[in-house]
């Protein structure tokens, strides 16, 4: 039978950059029973967004970084200031990646690649708690 669940998770970022939510994210769907189905991750903030990268060379996301830096410069003379030089490029960053994504899962495991990995990123450059809406529908291993 087909169920859902629902939840949140807490996430403190340490200023810019990739955190890997995976470990979190697995561990949700273990403690809600999840067998197999849908996760859907929805990021309710608009100055960070989320992704599903490579896991096992740092150079990547360094590289991201970089390239995002480039596309969205900190430097650029914006319209919009009021919280700070890095407020409108974390817009930017975010409108070309994404808010929401849908993991399918397979025996309570996310059907992530070999090297991939779910990642929070942080686009301001000071540390802030950031809200992550989940929602698994699917058939579950045992009732809760």
């Amino acid at each position: 039978m087909m169920e859902q669940r629902m939840g949140a998770m807490a996430v403190r970022t340490a200023g810019p950059g990739f955190t890997d939510l995976s470990g979190d994210l697995a561990r949700w769907l273990g403690d809600n029973d999840a067998g197999d189905g849908l996760l859907t991750i929805f990021l309710r903030h608009t100055s960070a967004s989320l992704t599903v990268q490579e896991n096992a060379d740092p150079d990547v996301l360094a590289d991201l970084a970089d390239a995002l830096d480039r596309l969205a410069p900190r430097t650029h003379p914006y319209r919009h200031g009021l919280e700070g030089p890095d407020d409108m490029p974390a817009h930017i960053r975010t409108m070309v990646t994404a808010t929401s994504l849908s993991v399918p899962v397979l025996g309570g495991r996310m059907l992530l690649g070999t090297w991939q990995a779910v990642y929070l990123v942080e686009h301001r450059d000071r540390p802030h708690d950031r809200e992550i809406a989940l929602h698994f529908s699917g058939t579950v291993t045992a009732q809760s």
